[in-house]
């Protein structure tokens, strides 16, 4: 073989390795969209479950994946005293390494605080964690720690309602941490690298489990923030305060989705925990970000939903089309472009998980472990409803309850092509072939 055709070869090679590898990538809360895998559509307690895996501890963060390796937080002990971060293969299930790190500042492990709810990131060199007693660590994709701060003895202590849920962001360089605490909320950018504070901007005052999200605008980025009655929008670059929004309410947990240059996904529920009200549904919509004639930014509705509420889990926009899941698992499929409401229908369960649409299809896993398949569109058909495990009651209080109590619940789904990654509480499950 000449060298013109074997460095050809190398090179399609390279390329093959690389496709295949980024589909087994899911580097940070939420993920990339599902678009162009291949994902299952039928299992049971029985069938289609590759592997399971006990964690340590329990946690309600999502796992991340960087090339057939899965990373997940949990904490454990009565007073959250330990923080657990491990590492397990794809496609095996088997555990690689577990880190533990001592907590920042224990709390009392009860069923209304947080258990390791922020979802770590990950790249190419390596994961950065956040648990919500203060402990920002890094790490390599062997466990080695790489660097790692102390929130509360750098900044004070962190004390909230029912805990910090708020996930990490990341762009190139920098991870940024939301520390909404009840006294001098702030927003932190670090060095991926070095963990050193690129910039350090204030929070937004009010009660928050979403987690900060970047939203392309124009040729650049703004790091969306949303908490009860408040958005803003931050530089990411500088931390500067490019924009607020206030015309809101019961925005307390579901996370702004981008759906377009300028324009992201709101949710809002109703109930005293949110902070929300009979007109719950007026906060659940499509929020633009434009550009002003003297150079400032200002944000604004696009429509409002009708009558379309969130649950914990965002709502999404698929093939022009937006849908919200409510506390009782009814589904609402509205036009994209207008807010009319194309359906309502109850599902089988409420959700904890953002949904996860890819080509004609969208799965809603249900935070007691069904998932509802539907065809995509505004003509709603149910395709099928797969149980993970054999359910057992659940206790009423979990619906109203910001942290759930009592028996599994399903917190969140990586999709990977040909299979789905769910973690409940205290256990992973590979669902597929």
């Amino acid at each position: 073989m000449s060298a013109a055709p074997r460095i050809f070869f190398v090179l399609l090679l390279l390329a093959l390795v690389s496709a295949a590898q980024a589909d087994e990538r899911w580097p940070r809360f939420q993920g990339p969209p599902a678009d162009g895998l291949k994902l299952p559509q039928h299992w049971s307690p029985t069938e289609n479950i590759a592997w399971q895996a006990k964690l340590p501890g329990y946690g309600q963060s999502s796992p991340v994946v960087w090339d057939g390796r899965v990373f997940v937080t949990s904490i454990s002990g009565e007073m959250k005293e330990t923080c657990h971060v491990a590492a397990f293969d794809l496609h095996t299930g088997k555990s690689l390494w577990q880190r533990d790190f001592k907590a920042a500042s224990p709390a009392e492990n009860n069923g209304y605080v947080s258990k390791a709810a922020p979802t770590p990131i990950v790249d190419r060199a390596g994961l950065v964690a956040l648990f919500e007693g203060g402990n920002l660590v890094a790490l390599s994709h062997a466990g080695e720690v790489r660097w790692q701060r102390n929130l509360v003895e750098e900044l004070g202590p962190i004390e909230s309602r029912h805990g910090l849920a708020a996930s990490l962001e990341q762009d190139q360089e920098r991870a940024f941490a939301w520390i909404e605490r009840s006294e001098s909320p702030y927003v932190l950018a670090v060095s991926k690298a070095t963990g050193e504070t690129v910039w350090k901007s204030e929070g937004l005052g009010v009660t928050s489990w979403s987690s900060p999200r970047l939203v392309p605008v124009g040729k650049g980025e703004h790091l969306v923030l949303s908490g009860i009655g408040k958005l803003a929008g931050l530089d990411p670059q500088t931390g500067e305060r490019l924009w607020e929004f206030d015309d809101i309410a019961g925005n307390s947990t579901p996370t702004p989705v981008p759906v377009e240059n300028g324009a992201f996904l709101i949710g809002a529920t109703a109930g005293r925990e949110a902070g929300g009200g009979e007109s719950a549904a007026a906060s659940n919509g499509i929020i633009e970000i434009e550009r002003q004639g003297d150079g400032t930014f200002a944000a604004k509705w696009r429509w409002r939903a009708a009558r379309a509420t969130s649950s914990f889990g965002s709502p999404i926009a698929h093939q022009g089309y937006a849908y919200f899941v409510n506390r009782v698992g009814v589904l609402y499929c509205l036009d994209a472009q207008t807010g009319k409401e194309q359906y309502a229908k109850r599902t089988a369960s409420s959700i904890w998980a953002t949904p996860i649409a890819i080509a004609d299809r969208l799965y809603l896993f249900g935070r007691d472990g069904t998932t509802t398949l539907t065809q995509a569109g505004p003509k709603f058909d149910r395709l099928a409803e797969n149980q993970l495990w054999n359910n057992t009651p659940q206790p009423t209080t979990g619906q109203d309850a910001p942290i759930a109590t009592g028996g599994p619940v399903l917190y969140a789904v990586v999709a990977i092509d040909g299979r789905f990654l769910v973690r409940t509480g205290e256990t992973l499950y590979l669902i597929g072939e």
